[in-house]
Parts: structure tokens; C-alpha cells; sequence
């Protein structure tokens, strides 16, 4: 016990010895310093311009439609892939326009439309929506597995 708390006070010691040593100089008082004016607000002068620091949402709460589950994906743009099963749940392997694979299960909301029944072999998709407008009769678009030979 002793050991140790000797070897904390040298520790210590020997991190102090460095402020010890050090010298400390009075600085002279500056003649005469500049008077600094201070500056209390912004101003900006657009010129023609907008304004960049004016809120663009003009206070408006933006809720993105991601968030809710909803894809920017349009149904025409989907390429059908494949479509697997696991526990006799059908789950379609669907290219987006970009390249990349999504998985898609029935009820999975897209930009214009949702998924609206898979089997073994096609994927039913109902649009709702064209062009962002809401259609009076939606559309059920078929898109079926093709054999490559």
C-alpha cells in the first residue's frame, strides 16, 4: 500500500516538474492598441439573387415519403427478376431502374401503384397513381417470369 501511493506522489511530482520550470515573463503593456469596432448584426445584399439563408419550406413541416415506407419507384420501371419462397411467403426479386436488387413482398408501396399478390411464376402489381394524379379505375399490371433459353 505504501509503494503504491509513493509511487502516485512521484508520479505526479514528476509531472508537475515541468510547470515549475518554466519561466514566466511579464509582457509590457501594448501602447496604444486600435479601437476594434464590433460588428452586432448581418447584412446582405441580394443584388437579384435569392436570399440563401431564407427557409425554403417557409415553415412548413416536410415529411419525406421514404420514412412512411413509400418508394420513389414507379411500377413501369421495374424489372422482374426472379421470386423466392420461404414458409409458402412468395417474395419477388425486383431490378430497380438503377441496377440494383429490392426485394418486394405483397402490400409494399411504390411511387404509382403497390404490390398487390405474388405466385410461383408473376408478380400483380395495381397502379393508383399516373403521373402523381390519382386514377378513377387502378390498373393491375402483370409482370411475369420469362424462361431465357
Amino acid at each position: 500500500m505504501r509503494k503504491a501511493v509513493l509511487l502516485l506522489l512521484c508520479v505526479s511530482f514528476a509531472g508537475l516538474a515541468p510547470l515549475l520550470a518554466q519561466e514566466t515573463t511579464a509582457t509590457p503593456p501594448p501602447e496604444k492598441a486600435p479601437a476594434l469596432t464590433v460588428q452586432t448584426g448581418f447584412t446582405y445584399n441580394p443584388e437579384g439573387r435569392r436570399d440563401p439563408f431564407k427557409d425554403l419550406l417557409a415553415g412548413r413541416d416536410m415529411r419525406e415519403k421514404s420514412a412512411v415506407g413509400e418508394n420513389q419507384m414507379f411500377i413501369d420501371d421495374l424489372v422482374l427478376s426472379g421470386i423466392v419462397k420461404n414458409k409458402n411467403v412468395y417474395t419477388a426479386l425486383i431490378g430497380m431502374p438503377q441496377g440494383f436488387p429490392m426485394f418486394a413482398k405483397v402490400g409494399d408501396k411504390f411511387a404509382d401503384g403497390y404490390v398487390l399478390s405474388i405466385s410461383e411464376t408473376q408478380v400483380v402489381l395495381r397502379k393508383t397513381h399516373e403521373r402523381g394524379i390519382p386514377l378513377i379505375r387502378p390498373r393491375d399490371i402483370i409482370k411475369e417470369i420469362t424462361e431465357e433459353l
